[in-house]
């Protein structure tokens, strides 16, 4: 094989060993896995408010559901399989907020409790916390000022 010299030939070469990526397949598997796991989380939250819950119990309940059945899922390695075939529609809701913790903590079980599990936990969540907590402090002071 010559060796590569320009970017064009790079970028050729990339492009012939480069896989296709079927889109509009992912994007479907990514609606319906995402749109089946909110038709679950509304189908919670019909079931509280029939039994007499008010709105905020009711989302309450359907938030501890969600992130205890992923969870589990993950902890049976389901969840994985699920995140395979769906992509990001499985990790949007906060079933793949769950995954991204529980993960963690089954991979570094071994280093023990204290240093595996819980120092290992939010590698993958603390930066989501970390910003999505200082986003909203910043959006909320701003509306303070401004509304």
């Amino acid at each position: 094989m010559k060796p590569i010299e320009t970017k064009q030939e790079y970028n050729d070469y990339v492009d012939k060993k480069s896989p296709n990526s079927p889109i509009f397949k992912n994007c479907f598997n990514a609606f319906f896995v995402g749109g089946l796991i909110c038709s679950i989380g509304q189908i919670i939250m019909d079931f509280c408010k029939f039994k007499g819950m008010d709105e905020t119990i009711s989302s309450t309940v359907v938030s501890i559901v969600l992130i205890a059945v992923s969870a589990i899922l993950t902890g049976l390695n389901i969840f994985n399989k699920i995140g395979k075939f769906a992509g990001a529609g499985s990790l949007i809701p906060i079933t793949g907020f769950a995954n991204s913790i529980v993960s963690p903590a089954i991979e570094y079980k071994s280093e023990g409790y204290i240093m595996g599990v819980g120092g290992k936990m939010f590698t993958i969540a603390g930066p989501v916390l970390v910003f999505g907590i200082s986003s909203s402090v910043i959006i909320g002071i701003i509306a303070t000022l401004f509304i």
